[in-house]
């Protein structure tokens, strides 16, 4: 809401008071139900005859609060016995108990935000919401897109759609159940992520959108929390995804996608074959160098290699003095009893070997020099990951970061892709290496 032309959720305290001093006793009484007046702008819908309203935003930014008022807006009228513009709502989750337990029940929810005298009921049986007149909200979850088929609405709200794993089909059965009223609308509350459906939506004419970072919403968040996400992925692509609530984009010629990086999550084999260590030290010595990539690469390579299969273990890459990086991969060699370290020595030569000896003088190591460019070395790396031959026991932020970074004609990024160069080092000696020399039967080469 506006006063003299300013927000008043952003407005200074004496604009508040004079706008508060000038309302009767009834109207301070409906003011903490009325959220035209609480609401930051990302979290009012646009004006327009839209079809979808995609509200785009970090962590904590207020999106839900956001979709749970819109409900209500739709749902009550003037009075509570009052038909409002929409009677039939389908609230869209992954699953049905978020559904539940953040669109229903959340602190943010659309029990929480209600007027007593309009406030819903739950029925547990039926996941259905029915207000004081008559109107109805249904739950459903995003892993059985079929539950759409036959009901029929004339709004819904759809909450972190770029996360579900059955995105495009739930949101298409939507779409066919939406046909009811005069002008059927949905509001798309989400953390952008890099997938073909949400990217759709936001092209269609008929949608509009608002945005918003984390930081809009830091009235309702602990410092705490914002000073450390914000040391932590500040600047990253994973900041920037879901703290500024930007949608990151595949990069043409891009050797690794978020597609595939998602793709390969997955456990660690119950046994592997060979465990690597792999180094990409830094070209200077300083402790403000570049970051020396240490990864660490399981393999289960038994029988055929085109059976073998690699998981990420750990990224251990730090910043710091030759000590400290060297102290560092011999710290993950021993603890993930590893079988063989290697370390490119095109910029450190012999010095790399003697770090690495002082720190663990039994340490099964091999020095790699670097004769072909970054890209070349990791294309054949990639193409493990486009079939589906590799897997990352957890995030590893920085690392694909990098990964994503990472294109046919060199790396995208700023300084130097230290830690995807030690993921390339850690395959070919895991999993690429092994495999071209396997049985010297030429049909073998298959990677």
């Amino acid at each position: 809401m506006r006063s003299g032309g300013v927000w008043l959720s952003s407005a200074t305290p004496e604009v508040i008071d004079s706008f508060l001093n000038g309302l009767s006793s009834e109207a301070l009484l409906a003011l903490p139900w009325m959220f035209e007046f609480w609401a930051l702008p990302h979290q009012l819908p646009p004006e327009g005859a839209w079809k979808s309203w995609v509200i785009m935003g970090g962590r904590g930014a207020g999106k839900t609060r956001a979709g749970a008022e819109w409900v209500r807006a739709q749902v009550e009228g003037a009075r509570p016995l009052d038909l409002g513009r929409a009677s039939r709502v389908a609230l869209v989750a992954e699953t049905v108990d978020q559904a539940r337990e953040v669109m229903v029940f959340g602190d943010s929810g659309i029990l929480a935000c209600s007027p007593p005298d309009r406030r819903p009921e739950w029925n547990a049986t039926r996941r259905m919401l029915t207000w004081p007149n008559g109107a109805t909200a249904q739950c459903f979850s995003a892993h059985d897109p079929d539950s759409l088929r036959g009901p029929q609405f004339d709004a819904a709200w759809v909450d972190e759609l770029a996360k579900w794993k059955k995105a495009q089909q739930t949101w298409d059965q939507l779409q066919f159940a939406l046909r009811l009223g005069p002008n059927p609308q949905q509001v798309v509350t989400t953390t952008p992520q890099n997938i073909p459906v949400l990217k759709a939506i936001l092209k269609n004419p008929s949608t509009v959108m608002t945005h918003a970072p984390t930081d809009a919403n830091r009235a309702y968040l602990a410092k705490s929390f914002l000073e450390e996400v914000q040391s932590r992925y500040g600047g990253q692509r994973l900041g920037r995804q879901e703290l500024e609530g930007e949608l990151i984009e595949d990069i043409d010629g891009a050797l690794w996608t978020v597609g595939m990086l998602e793709a390969a999550r997955g456990p660690s084999p119950e046994r592997l074959s060979r465990i690597v260590v792999a180094v990409d030290p830094p070209v200077t010595a300083k402790a403000s160098s570049d970051e020396c990539g240490i990864v660490v690469v399981g393999v289960l390579s038994e029988g055929n290699p085109r059976d073998w299969r690699a998981v990420v273990l750990e990224d251990a890459s730090i910043s710091g003095t030759p000590t400290d990086w060297a102290k560092a991969a011999v710290a993950a060699y021993e603890r993930h009893g590893a079988d063989r370290m290697v370390a490119e020595v095109n910029q450190g030569g012999d010095m790399v070997e003697q770090m690495i000896r002082q720190q663990g003088a039994l340490v099964s190591y091999r020095g790699v020099s670097a004769t072909r460019g970054k890209s070349l070395r990791a294309e054949p790396v990639a193409a493990l990951y486009e079939q589906g031959r590799v897997v990352h026991s957890a995030y590893f932020r920085k690392l694909e970061d990098q990964m994503c970074l990472m294109t046919r004609t060199g790396f995208k990024g700023e300084g130097s892709p230290d830690r995807v160069d030690a993921l390339v080092w850690a395959l070919h000696e895991a999993m690429i290496g092994p495999a071209k020399s396997f049985g010297g039967d030429p049909r073998m080469r298959v990677l």
